[in-house]
This record gives C-alpha cells, structure tokens and sequence, in this order.
C-alpha cells in the first residue's frame, strides 16, 4: 500500500463553528471534523465570540482527525487556516486574549469611528479629505457600520482604557490563530486589510501607510508586522504541537481570511473567473490584475493570496443565514416537515427538506417578495438599519410560498450585486462557479441560475472550499504546486443552466426588488435608531 502523500493541516474557522480537514495538492481530502463555536449576540449591535473556544474546538477537530485517519495525519508536513475577517482581539504581550473576539457582525464601533474621523465635508459621518485618501491608497474605506477592525480598535481605546492600555496588539481572527500556533505575532495581507492603514497600491509590496497609521488613533506599535498569505511563518510551538498530536517540525503557512481562501479553493484562480459563494453570508469575487473600487456600489479589489492579483469582492451581509433563521424560527426541530422525512436539523438535511417543497412552488413565490437584509446590508448599499421583510402575503398564501420567496430573495440581492460586478470587470458573467454550504441545495443552484440568467457550476465538495483553499495555499507556501495549477484540478458536481421560461416572471418582479432599498431606507432608519 502506497504511502500518504504530503497533507495539509488545513483549518476552516467561520463564525458558527471551526473545521479541519486533511488536502493533498491535488485538492484531494481526506478527513473532515467539525465543532459548534457560540456566537453571543449583545445588546447595542454587539456580537462576540470566544477565541479559547476556537482553540479548545481546533484541539477536539484534530484529535477527531487523528483517530479516524491516523496514516493521513502522520503525513502531515504542513498546517494553513482559513477564517473568518474583519474580527478585533486584543492581546497582551504573552499572547493572551484581553477581550472576545468582536466579531465582523458588531457595529458598536461605529460612533466612535465617526468621532475619529469626522470633519467638514463629511459623508456619513467621515471626512470626504480621509475617504479619498483611503480610497487612493487601501482602495476601500472603514464601513460607517462599524463592522470592521478600524471601528472595533477604537470601541476597545474608549471604552476600555484599561485593557487598551495592556495591549500589545491588535490581531484579526486569522493572525490570533498563527500566534498560537506559532507564537509569531504577524497579520496577512488580506487580514489587515480592513483596519484600514495600509498602502495597496503595489500588490507584491503592501505596507503600511504612515499617514494612515498616525490618523488612525491606534499606536502603530500595537499593530502587527505583515506578510504575504503564502509565507512560511514558523513552524509548531511545542504546546501548539501537544494539541493537535503534530510533530513541532511542521510548518505553518499564514494563510487567508475566508473570501481570499474561497476564491483558491473554488478554483477561480484566473483572471475575471467569479465564484459565488453562498454561507451564512455571500459574496461574488473575482481575482482582477489592477486594483479599482466602485465608490457607489462599496465594491474592491483587494489584496489577496496571489501576490501580484487582487480580488475583487462584493459582499451580501446575510445569505444563508436567512435559511438558519428559516430552520430555526420557522421549521421547528419537531416539525412535521422534518419528520415527514425523518430528517434532522443539521445543515444538509434541511436543503433536503426545502428541496421537496420549493419546486411545488412556481417561480415568483405566487406573488411574495423577500429582502433578505436581517442584519443590515455591505453591498451593493453599505446600510446597518436594512432589515428583512415578506411583501405582498395575502390570505392564499402559505408556508411553501415564503420559503421559496427566502430562496428567491437571497437571489434577487445577488442579481443586484452581479449588476455591479460586471460593471466592474467591464463585461457580463455568463458562467459562474457556486460553492459553500448554500450550493448544497439543488433547487437554490436552479433559482441562482434562473434570477441571475447565468450558468451555475457547482463545486463537488461545496463545503469544503475553504478548507481546500487553505489546503492548496499551504501548497503553494510549500512548493507543491503554483496557483496556475488549481484550475485543472478543480470537480464540477453539477451545471444549472437558466430557464428561459421563468426569465420574464423574474425580470419583472426584479424590476420591482431592485427599488425597494431607496423606498424602504427611510422606514428602517426611524425603526433601527441607535
């Protein structure tokens, strides 16, 4: 028997829980183990998460990896992460965490980041002389939100001197993962990104801008050196070791945050190549040669893992996490359209479920309509007060029908937003590849395709594009392979192709959709005052 060929440790921490899996560099994988991790919501637009409960569940996923595939985790030679962005932890000079995680869904640094930034001329709240300096050098702006590290720092400097006082540095969820498991403090090109001090003109040579660090009301000193996603950052500490049951000679790529990881592992390493992914939030990305921003639509190119490309990123707040909220506040874990089937809750089983009823429902949803904003909106629209809303329920309509309005909702945003991409890459996309955890329903790759009029190619392992991404990341830090190689080694499970027979149904009520944020705004501001 042929020994195990050199794997890949790669891990996938997202909000609602942290995975690992072991990748070859053909993509193969071998092994997969997930753990739940909380997310506490608070009161004030707050949410945070634990960072030891990242770290206990990371040590329960590989001690799962050890024991179901042993062969494969003695060949591993390299370890790389994915995670989750946008996320602040503070840390003192021994590494340990002073605050939770607060996470890329809290806004309450959003007034002090207008305080920081304010001044005449001001657009939402910052000055128009900073925004064009953000824009001319990092090709994005903080999010007036508050959902990103620039807000988050400067919640943690004013509202809890104490601890800003004892930080040594400020860290996003990836670059705290690498601390620990190397005890080196460094942030990644794409993880520093949203703390907003960085000159990204240069896509090989990002660093950070002086005027920026001095404006941004954080000491420099407590922001961490950066490197690019595909460095060798060290190998084990002995206590990182001990905890996964890894030799300490293994390596340690720095790795990506997720939408730069999803873009590796969805295989659309190429030029203008869009993948659509679909998790507790979505986004459509794209690696571009030049870095542009689109000021109206909050669209980017970014810094990413391919060192001389950047990623073009356009991301909707809340995708399948209107489909949690559908199984958890609307089918019931004793609901007979569960036990109909005798179908659990977890994830995949409920697209099983939703995949019997929404083709008993024709296209339109018999009339309703679903803006899928439950925690306010990034893009094509920065707007934390957008809430989500059924339209158009009458008497006739029933259960079935606003299920398949959720589905179509979540699709008629993405439309909005593929509007803006393609303005972007200066043509249309006629084919489009889909994966993360929402590509495992066939009906919702049908809808996709049908609303958004392109072909949809669904990854084969849909769930594990992160985790893939991290994989052939750590590969390409390694050596094993280049990024040029990805493509070829890329599985197609399925292709939707779009109906002609629904486009008008979804044209029209798409013309009625895309206005309801103007209409509507207005109407969420006074309810969603803070």
């Amino acid at each position: 028997m042929a020994a195990s060929p050199p794997q890949v440790f790669a891990i996938d921490l997202g909000t609602s829980g942290l995975k690992a899996a072991l990748v070859a560099a053909d993509g193969t994988i071998t092994g997969w183990a997930e753990r739940p991790v909380p997310l506490r919501v608070l009161p004030g637009g707050g949410a945070e998460q634990d960072p030891l409960a990242w770290w206990t569940a990371l040590g329960q996923v590989a001690a799962e990896l050890g024991r179901d595939h042993p062969e494969q985790m003695r060949a591993v030679a390299t370890v790389c992460a994915s995670t989750q962005g946008e996320g602040t932890i503070a840390v003192d000079t021994d590494g340990e965490p002073l605050t939770p995680c607060i996470s890329w869904l809290d806004m309450r640094g959003a007034s002090h980041l207008r305080r920081q930034f304010g001044g005449f001329p001001a657009y939402q709240g910052m000055s128009v002389r900073r925004i064009a300096r953000w824009l001319r050098l990092t090709g994005g702006m903080p999010s007036p939100t508050g959902k990103d590290p620039a807000a988050h720092m400067l919640f943690v400097r004013d509202t809890m001197p104490q601890v800003y006082a004892r930080t040594a540095t400020f860290l996003n969820v990836l670059d705290w993962i690498n601390l620990r498991l190397t005890g080196r403090t460094v942030a990644t090109v794409d993880s520093i990104l949203t703390s907003w001090v960085t000159d990204n003109r240069r896509p090989g040579g990002i660093r950070y801008s002086p005027a920026l660090v001095a404006d941004c009301g954080v000491e420099a000193d407590k922001l961490p050196p950066i490197v690019a996603c595909t460095e060798v950052i060290g190998t084990l500490t002995p206590t990182a070791a001990a905890h996964l049951g890894l030799p300490t000679t293994v390596r340690v790529v720095a790795g990506a945050i997720d939408n730069t990881a999803a873009a590796i592992g969805a295989g659309t390493t190429g030029d203008n190549e869009p993948h659509l992914y679909v998790g507790t939030s979505s986004w459509i990305a794209a690696h571009v040669p030049r870095k542009k921003t689109d000021v109206a639509a909050g669209i980017a190119s970014v810094p990413c893992a391919i060192g001389d490309r950047y990623l073009l990123t356009a991301l909707q707040a809340t995708a399948g996490a209107n489909l949690t909220w559908l199984r958890d506040k609307i089918v019931e874990y004793d609901d007979p359209l569960l036990s109909a089937g005798q179908l659990s809750r977890d994830e995949g089983t409920i697209f099983d479920a939703f995949d019997m009823i929404i083709p008993t429902v024709p296209p339109g949803a018999n009339g309703v309509l679903y803006t899928p904003w439950l925690y306010g909106e990034r893009a094509p629209v920065d707007d934390a007060n957008l809430r989500a809303g059924f339209f158009n329920i009458s008497l006739d309509t029933n259960r079935s029908d606003l299920l398949r309005a959720v589905f179509e909702g979540v699709a008629f945003n993405t439309r909005w937003l593929l509007g803006a991409v393609n303005r972007f890459l200066g043509a249309p996309v006629s084919s489009m590849a889909i994966t993360g955890g929402g590509a495992l329903s066939d009906s919702w790759c049908q809808i996709f395709a049908d609303v958004l009029g392109v072909e949809i190619r669904r990854d084969a392992q849909p769930l594990a594009v992160n985790a893939r991404g991290a994989g052939w990341i750590g590969g390409v830090g390694t050596g094993q392979l280049t990024f040029a190689d990805i493509p070829g080694l890329m599985r197609t499970d399925r292709i939707f192709v779009p109906t002609p027979a629904h486009r008008a149904t979804y044209d029209e009520i798409f013309d009625v959709y895309r206005p309801l944020h103007k209409r509507l705004a207005p109407v969420y501001r006074r309810l969603n005052r803070r």
